[in-house]
Parts: structure tokens; sequence; C-alpha cells
């Protein structure tokens, strides 16, 4: 958006009544440089909001079709929302291509620095970037370790217990191509199994299988050291 264009307009998608007051309480501190509108993907292009503000909560219940669509369908840029307790909806908002994410904790203006990098397309701005000591920017899953974002989402998967088949068809991968993936990954956080590869996700803020599965992986041929 060019300087002087006007308010960037702004659609908060969450359905948590708490985060869009917040947000929009927040916005109203810096008059002029967010307006906040309504989402309706059905009105024309040049009423759609410049960005689309996705609370990662909304991943919570493992239903990714309504970010699918603000990500693939809109022209909207999307900023996931994240949440400073669950590290691995960020992750995945990460994995499902979001233009930028930034945690709900940080300051107005980091958040706009954000808005406005995204909104401009360069992506998640270099001032605050993961990692840093500002943290606008949500430091993403397996980053310290320079996992991929499809690394990142591919661990996800695997830690909550699905099989390679299951991951494969959930990212659209041949299996050759999904065990590619995994062993790149392996090599990455420095294990040699699948067993091993869960007990490094969980202890780096990885979401845990749920609690009627047991070890995941249910294959034992897919947590022998030699097969991924």
């Amino acid at each position: 958006m060019e300087e002087g264009a006007g308010p960037i307009t702004a659609a908060i998608v969450s359905a948590h009544e708490i985060v869009h007051t917040g947000l929009v309480g927040m916005f109203a501190t810096r008059p002029g440089a967010i307006e906040v509108i309504p989402l309706d993907l059905g009105a024309p292009d040049d009423q759609q909001p410049d960005v689309i503000l996705y609370d990662v909560f909304g991943l919570h219940d493992g239903d990714d079709d309504d970010l699918d669509r603000y990500v693939k369908d809109t022209d909207s840029a999307v900023v996931a929302m994240a949440r400073d307790l669950r590290p691995d909806l960020a992750a995945r908002a990460v994995a499902k291509g979001v233009d930028a994410c930034v945690s709900m904790t940080v300051d107005i203006d980091e958040i706009l620095d954000v808005i406005r990098s995204a909104v401009a397309g360069d992506g998640q701005p270099d001032a605050a970037g993961p990692g840093t000591e500002h943290g606008g920017a949500y430091a993403v899953l397996g980053e310290e370790v320079g996992l991929t974002p499809r690394e990142t989402e591919i661990l996800r998967l695997l830690t909550l217990g699905l099989s390679n088949q299951q991951i494969a068809d959930e990212c659209f991968l041949s299996i050759n191509s999904l065990k590619s993936y995994i062993r790149s990954a392996y090599r990455r956080i420095g294990v040699t199994s699948r067993s091993q590869a869960v007990v490094w996700c969980l202890q780096h803020g990885f979401e845990p299988p749920h609690e009627d599965l047991g070890i995941p992986g249910a294959s034992d041929d897919e947590l022998r050291d030699s097969t991924p």
C-alpha cells in the first residue's frame, strides 16, 4: 500500500470476542493506521480487506479449511496472530503459507510493523524476525535447527501419531518424497528414529498426541532406526 493511501483495512478472524475487542482497542491507540472491517468472502475484490488477522486458535480442533481458503483463495495478506502457549499452532499456520506471524502479546507498534510488511508483500519484517529480542515476529517451531515449514508440518503430524501414509495424504506427497523430508528433518534435529523424533518434538513445543493414541506411529517399521 502506498503511503498516504489511507488506513490499512483489516478483518479479524477469531472465535473469541476478547481477541477481536482487544485488537480493535489496540488499533484505536494509533488513529488512522488500521480500519477494521467485516470479512465477506463473497464481496467484490475491491471490498476485501488488505489483511486478514487470523487467530491461530482456530486451528485447535484440527480444522484447517478456513485458513486454507484465506491463504489460497483471497488476495488479502494473511497474518497469523499467535498465542505464546501454543507454538504448535503458530507453526501450522506458517506451514499453511501465511504471509507473516506475530504474537498477540507484543506491543501495538510491533504488530503494526508486521501487518504493514505483510500487506506490502515483504513477508516477515527483518527488524522483528523470529529469534530477535523484540519477538514481534513469532519464532517458528524448529527454527533454531533450521527446519523448513514443510519439515515442521510433517514432524507435527508425525508427533500427533499419523502413519506415513496418512501424513503423505495430508501433505499431498508421495511416500518416497515424504521419507526424504523425514530423513532431512531427522538430520536437522539430530535423531535417528521416529520415537526419538517424537520425544524431541514434545520437548520443543509441538502439540502432543491425543490421549487415546499410543506411541505415535503405529507401525513397528516406522519406529525402526533405519526407516522414517
